[in-house]
């Protein structure tokens, strides 16, 4: 009761808050004239000034009310539009890294350059997020003219864009974009090869539009690109034949690691039938051209010879099922990794399946988190306020309304079924459009969207369908919604970016009716007569009552529900809105068919009799409250189970970024391969023992396959003074010595381009190979609950001591791989290419694949490559800049040299 008067006497956080910006605006207010007698000229200078002001130490609040007031004035002189003094106090909550709500029709794109303007001036960059692709080409070119009047540079990131265009959009001062291609961006530079090919900048600012839907409604699927683990079924099939020919002596296995390994006169052999093949380049199998083939090798040894049928797994119905070890049962629907599954398919002689694996993945959260400053802005944020603050620690500032809303919001109607409901609304429809007034009409799918327009049809109603997903043409359905008796049927509002305005949108019908009369007294005077007729329209539909928007059901959440009605009102014009709903309703099932309220309802209700009260109301608001509640703990559930990947995610992508960066990563090889070594001894000659109780054939074992050294272990045993440091030591002379002896055989440039790559691929290899066991790991983690463990600690604990095990792994397989690398001083054949990635929006809990479901998603086939060693022919030749001489020196998969952004063998390599 006190926090109630408090309220009315001084009113609440909020208007608080929002008054006391009143100072700011009014400094604002006061540069106002002195911009205005500027000359063009002069004000695109200011944008000099200021830069000139911020390099000598003034900070970007200190100039806020002049670059503000210079942006009002360029958006008279570009658009002839003058920013309202709340769109002003919009543009300082954006600025302030909060989240701006702001009714529908308050100008939101255009409050967005104001923040925009002035956090572009340091040029570190400023990113605009918009929902669809549409809208952010749309308003690059629409708002971009403010900003290059005033002389900064606008780049707008679409799909298909080549690397070239995407870095060059990044670099601009401003960059428009979608949520989707802003992550994707962000995770294929994290694949990358070579610093100068990654196209964003490092993070400073961004300001996401319709805030609650991106950062909310999509952040519970997860970004991520993915790609198929093997290259061929015919690869799989060849390595397959020649390990059938294997004898028993031809390999050792141990049958409890289930591990195996080709003997000397072995590999001799097999190097001997992949000559046959034509599966080997050069005479070594270990040479690092053939690194693909050793793995397909492995793996298909493993599959002979030590997995067995009907014991490790069956086959049925031409499929391979793996058996559980523990439990004997078939798990029908889960594969083997990393190839062993399709060696497993080659054996058996079944269809080989492609297998797609997690490359790289990040969720919103995480990925918006990376900015130094965030901010958003909406028609509906304040009912998800708590975890906007809770997960991107942003604040929801509510802006008052330029002009008092003069809309009213109707008590819902409740009907017995959904015939009887769409019966009584196709009739209200009818009877409003008869009177003049346009209905706009929101339901939550398209299947009740074509439900409803059969019962207008019956009406005999004329009405628009809005549920494609061509943005260009819902934009002008939108925009000519607000006309005399338009009805038009909507399955979501958000993010549409038009304005309903009464009696009609006067650009959009320029567009469509005078797009082809030429400029001139004849277009001008189409022009005005079309300002008449809206005008004249307008007036009628004012009179009608304005626009009425018809909620057909209740959604999940009250934020959709009050972007819907939010299309009502704007600018103080008079509306109303009403929603219909039925115990057939989504929503209403919540309650269950059986409770005493289902019953009431169904007795009391007669056939198409309608009933309506506020106590409805409000349990309707309540089963919202707890649908929401709901769903953010599945969001946070999300954030928490990523929180634990981004942690990793963010080690492996510094490392890459130094690796990258450095000038040499000599130290950081010669570290991995002592570490190893130090491993090695230390297993088998344990501190605190005897020599003879140390594993010495255990130790050159793995010296020979880690290191392919043979130092002379026995002759040390009959040392008097022998010890493990002695051992260590000598081993590590040993290695240096011999990759000092490999470096030797290329010139140091060569040689650091080697180790990096050896480096980036594996790094990149284990990290892969990490993601697929983490998600194999979320995926049955819940299962720890049963034994009264907490799954998200069980979750962190394990996926700690994977990433452990994944370094050690990484560190071993470095070490080896350039321990048994051989190189020729010759121009060597381009490595393999990678295949084209998958990019997806899927949901790690329920499986669902939301890539089509998502305005503006860029699910498409993605080509990055590995840059191939810069070894320098023996002639000293280059490519040259003649297309008949790059035939057999550019990949068939890399970009074509002449630079169209096409694959080399579409273009000047089509045969």
């Amino acid at each position: 009761m006190l926090g109630g008067l408090a309220k009315t006497i001084f009113g609440s956080s909020n208007d608080r808050y929002v008054k006391s910006l009143a100072g700011i605006v009014a400094k604002i207010a006061g540069f106002e004239s002195t911009v205005s007698a500027m000359t063009d000229a002069e004000l695109a200078n200011q944008t000099v000034i200021f830069r000139e002001r911020l390099a000598s130490g003034t900070k970007l609040d200190d100039l806020l009310p002049e670059a503000f007031a210079t942006v009002r004035e360029a958006a008279k002189r570009t658009l002839g539009q003058r920013h309202y003094d709340v769109q002003m106090v919009g543009g300082i909550v954006l600025h302030r890294g909060e989240i701006a709500e702001m009714r529908t029709g308050e100008g939101k794109t255009l409050v967005a350059t104001l923040a925009t303007y002035l956090n572009a001036l340091p040029g570190t960059g400023v990113h605009v997020v918009t929902v669809n692709d549409y809208l952010a080409a749309r308003d690059a070119d629409w708002m971009g003219q403010i900003y290059r009047f005033l002389g900064l540079t606008v780049g707008v990131i679409v799909p298909n864009l080549t690397d070239e265009q995407r870095r060059a959009a990044y670099h601009s001062d401003i960059t428009y974009g979608t949520n989707n291609e802003f992550g994707f961006d962000y995770l294929r530079d994290n694949m990358k090869y070579e610093r100068s090919s990654m196209v964003q900048r490092p993070f400073n600012f961004a300001i996401v539009d319709e805030v609650d839907s991106i950062l909310i409604d999509e952040a519970r699927t997860p970004l991520i690109i993915s790609g198929p683990t093997d290259d061929k079924s015919d690869l799989y099939r060849s390595v397959d034949l020649v390990v059938k020919e294997l004898a028993e002596e031809d390999y050792e296995k141990d049958e409890k690691q289930k591990s195996i390994v080709l003997t000397e006169d072995g590999t001799e052999k097999v190097e001997r039938m992949l000559e046959a093949a034509g599966l080997l380049e050069g005479a070594n199998l270990y040479d690092f051209v053939n690194t693909q083939v050793v793995h397909h090798l492995n793996q298909a040894l493993r599959a002979n010879m030590m997995f067995k049928r009907d014991t490790d797994y069956i086959v049925k119905d031409g499929k391979v099922i793996i058996i559980d070890e523990f439990t004997g049962r078939m798990m029908d629907g889960r594969r083997w990794s990393d190839g062993l599954h399709q060696a497993v398919e080659a054996k058996e002689g079944v269809t080989i399946e492609p297998e797609n694996q997690t490359m790289a993945s990040i969720t919103f959260q995480n990925y918006f988190r990376m900015y130094p400053k965030l901010s958003g802005m909406t028609g509906t944020a304040a009912t998800e306020a708590a975890e906007f603050f809770d997960i991107y620690k942003m604040n929801v500032v509510t802006i008052p309304t330029n002009v008092p809303v003069q809309r009213v919001d109707e008590e819902d109607e409740f009907y017995k079924d959904t015939a009887d409901k769409f019966q009584a609304i196709a009739k209200k429809i009818r009877l409003h459009a008869e009177q003049g007034q346009p209905v706009l009409v929101g339901t939550v799918s398209i299947e009740k969207s074509e439900l409803l327009s059969d019962f207008l049809v019956k009406e005999g109603v004329k009405h628009e369908v809005l549920n494609a997903r061509q943005h260009e043409r819902e934009a002008h359905i939108v925009a000519q919604a607000g006309r005399k008796s338009v009805v038009t049927i909507a399955t979501n509002m958000a993010g549409r970016g038009t304005d309903i305005q009464l009696g009609g949108n006067l650009e959009f019908r320029v567009n469509d009716e005078l797009s082809e009369m030429p400029e001139g007294p004849e277009r001008e005077a189409a022009i005005a007569r079309i300002k008449a007729e809206i005008a004249a329209e307008k007036a009628e539909v004012l009179a009608a009552g304005g626009l009425f928007v018809l909620g057909t059901e209740r959604h999940e959440s009250r934020r959709i529900d009050n972007q819907l009605r939010g299309r009502s009102g704007r600018q103080g014009d008079p509306g109303l809105s009403r929603f219909y709903l039925s115990l057939d309703d989504d929503l209403l099932r919540i309650f269950g068919p059986d409770t005493l309220f289902a019953r009431m309802m169904r007795s009391n209700i007669g056939d198409g009799e309608a009933i309506g009260s506020k106590w409805l109301s409000k349990a309707i608001e309540t089963a919202q409250k707890k649908v929401e509640a709901r769903n953010y703990d599945i969001r946070k559930q999300v954030v928490e189970y990523d929180d634990v990947m981004n942690d990793q995610r963010k080690v492996i992508y510094e490392q890459r970024a130094d690796i990258m960066d450095a000038d040499t990563v000599g130290d950081v090889v010669t570290d991995m391969r002592d570490e190893l070594v130090n491993a090695i001894v230390g297993d088998a000659c344990p501190h605190g023992t005897y020599p003879e109780q140390w594993d010495v054939e255990g130790m050159r074992e793995k010296l020979a396959e880690t290191l392919g050294l043979t130092p002379p272990i026995d002759a040390w045993m009959k040392e008097e003074a022998i010890d493990p440091e002695v051992v260590e030591e000598r081993v590590r002379e040993a290695a240096t010595a011999m990759v000092a002896e490999k470096a030797a055989q290329l010139d140091p440039e060569t040689w650091i381009q080697v180790e990096k790559s050896i480096l980036l691929q594996n790094l990149d290899h284990h990290w892969k190979e990490h993601l697929a066991t983490l998600d194999a790991l979320r995926q049955v983690v819940h299962l720890r609950a049963y034994a009264q463990k907490t799954p998200l600690n069980e979750y962190k604990q394990e996926a700690f001591q994977l990433f452990e095990r994944m370094l050690g792994a990484i560190r071993e397989d470095v070490t080896k791989t350039i321990a048994h690398a051989e190189f020729q001083v010759q121009a060597p054949p381009p490595l393999p290419d990678l295949p084209d990635f998958i990019t997806s929006h899927f949901d790690p809990f329920s499986g669902d694949d939301d890539s089509n479901d998502v305005d503006g998603a860029t699910r498409g086939l993605i080509t990055t490559r590995i840059a191939p060693l810069s070894i320098p022919q023996p002639d000293g030749s280059n490519m040259g800049e003649d297309p008949a001489e790059w035939e057999g020196k550019v990949s068939r998969n890399a970009p074509c040299p002449c630079g169209s952004g096409r694959k080399y063998k579409h273009c000047h390599g089509a045969v």
